[in-house]
């Protein structure tokens, strides 16, 4: 099969990364360390999908996405989840005005390129279903009117999974919407030296400058849809997320496992990360280390595990390390 010329869509790519290498720069003034993290948030950018964060308390996902929206010349939201907070809170409600005998709109923050979703799980399912009609079709209801959301919008939200006292687990249907999971780990010694002395030295606090637009943004969303996606990848990425719903069919022993595997999305979701990866990586066409890098991150939250995983202690990381493992490479 004869492969297009890429060297036009390369010369294309070339003159965009710069811009986000600059955003990566610039988030890291003030992030120091947690590199994959902030790769993840600019691939969900990228990628044009939600992403949640999950760690313990101190790992500065909340400071990560706050960074990330400071270094975009787009407006931000930021809403603290709690166990009390209603729909009309996050998408507005209408409101009657007396002077003219009518009801008006007042939107919600949710009106928004950057929605900032802190501990997303401490909010009921009422919420959560306001939630997921934006995140979806990137509109909101509210009576009887629908609102479309300004592109680029994009959910970041973080979740402490240590504390569950007051938390609703986020059902399986919203976890599908978001693109990406990740797991934000402890920093290396080096990195959390470099953290003290940050912030406990006299000098001012870093200052993060708006280095991109959002219509830049939806200009390189529209460039990396055209990164190159060979036949072969498109089949190995069909051929992982097959293996999570018959995983017999490729000669793993996970049926007993495996409630529930990923969903057409996570093939979608795989190959444009794959094609976002590949762009930061400064390549017009995507390869299976693409696949392997971010693959743990697209389907983590979308394998449902059996009783039997959960008493064994099995978790979704290790079946999906087997499943990589087993299936062949293109």
């Amino acid at each position: 099969m004869k492969h297009p010329d890429l060297t036009p869509l390369q010369n294309q790519l070339q003159q965009v990364k710069p811009y986000f290498e600059n955003l990566r720069q610039e988030i890291h003034r003030v992030i120091l360390g947690q590199e994959t993290l902030v790769e993840r948030l600019m691939i969900a950018l990228l990628a044009d999908g939600h992403i949640l964060l999950e760690g313990v308390p101190g790992l500065a996902k909340t400071l990560s996405i706050s960074s990330l929206a400071q270094a975009v010349t787009a407006s931000f939201k930021r809403i603290q989840f709690t166990p009390d907070l209603l729909p009309a809170d996050l998408i507005g409600t209408r409101i009657y005005n007396p002077q003219n005998n009518s009801f008006e709109v007042k939107q919600g923050p949710i009106f928004t390129h950057f929605l900032l979703a802190d501990e997303i799980n401490r909010a009921p399912a009422k919420v959560q279903s306001a939630l997921l009609e934006a995140m979806q079709e990137r509109q909101v209801t509210i009576g009887q009117e629908t609102y479309a959301l300004t592109a680029p919008f994009l959910v970041l939200a973080t979740q402490n999974p240590l504390e569950q006292e007051g938390t609703y687990p986020l059902p399986e249907a919203q976890l599908d919407r978001f693109m990406l999971k990740v797991h934000v780990d402890y920093p290396t010694p080096a990195q959390e030296k470099k953290i003290i002395i940050n912030h406990v030295g006299a000098q001012e606090k870093t200052k993060i400058n708006p280095v991109l637009k959002a219509e830049d943004i939806v200009g390189a969303r529209s460039l990396i849809r055209e990164i190159y996606l060979d036949d072969a990848i498109a089949d190995y990425i069909v051929a992982l997320i097959f293996a999570t719903r018959k995983p017999e069919g490729a000669q793993l022993e996970l049926k007993h496992l495996i409630r529930c595997g990923a969903s057409p999305r996570a093939s979608i979701y795989l190959a444009l990360c794959a094609k976002a990866h590949a762009f930061l990586q400064g390549r017009a066409f995507v390869i299976p280390e693409d696949i392997k890098a971010i693959g743990f991150d697209v389907l983590r939250h979308r394998i449902s595990l059996t009783y039997e995983a959960e008493a064994e202690e099995i978790s979704a990381e290790q079946i999906i390390q087997q499943i990589f493992e087993r299936v062949q490479v293109p």
